[in-house]
């Protein structure tokens, strides 16, 4: 008889912090946050001082193909498929 073991699937997502994902940017971790408030990258907000960021979901947002934002004056969604310097800003 042999000891085997079912093979766990590594299920964990790997998040990371804004200074984390602002070396992989290479941008400066105020820039990272400041996308985030404007919803132009995915966050999750773990306290009201905490955010965490999936980096695949943050590569898939700047790339373009996906990208949808909200006024912040009304419920219209606008296509953003591309960042400006006023974006970043």
């Amino acid at each position: 008889m042999t000891d085997a073991t079912p093979q766990q699937t590594n299920s964990r997502e790997e998040f990371l912090t804004a200074r984390q994902l602002a070396a992989i940017l290479q941008v400066s971790e105020s820039t990272v946050r400041r996308l985030a408030q404007k919803g132009r990258i995915p966050s999750i907000r773990i306290t009201p001082h905490i955010l965490r960021f999936h980096l695949k979901a943050v590569r898939k947002a700047l790339d373009g193909t996906e990208r949808t934002t909200r006024r912040s004056n009304s419920n219209e969604e606008i296509d953003s498929t591309q960042l400006s310097f006023s974006d970043i800003l």
